[in-house]
């Protein structure tokens, strides 16, 4: 039978020891599932998530709407690096820009982004 360790080194198995099904378990939760595609589609959004420079940029927008060179030296990171993120996140509908004369300014899409960011945050300072 595998095994794994958990986080206090405790070897947990990873299979019931039962044998048999709960089947009312089984339909509450298939009612309530999502679409195959949207589920895709959120592991999509939170991959966007899994890059640390992404989650510097999300997270300065969710301080401030920045231009691409205020990112830059905040970050100290090239321009072509931050705008290529950008443009991922931008794709993603995780940020929207808003021009002024020749400067572009991105700010985070929506107040959900920001919510997903502190619940990850506190969830990390919770360990």
């Amino acid at each position: 039978m595998p095994q794994i360790t958990s986080r206090h080194n405790k070897s947990v198995s990873e299979t019931c020891e039962t044998i048999g099904i709960h089947p009312e378990a089984i339909s509450m939760v298939s009612a309530k599932m999502p679409d195959s595609s949207f589920l895709i589609e959120l592991a999509d959004l939170f991959k966007l998530f899994g890059d640390n420079t992404r989650i510097r940029i999300l997270w300065a927008l969710s301080e401030s709407e920045m231009c691409v060179c205020d990112l830059c030296a905040l970050l100290e990171m090239k321009q072509p690096a931050v705008s290529h993120q950008l443009k991922n996140l931008k794709q993603a509908r995780i940020v929207k820009t808003r021009r002024e004369g020749k400067v572009i300014y991105y700010s985070l899409d929506d107040t959900h982004i920001r919510s997903l960011l502190n619940l990850g945050m506190e969830h990390i300072q919770e360990m």
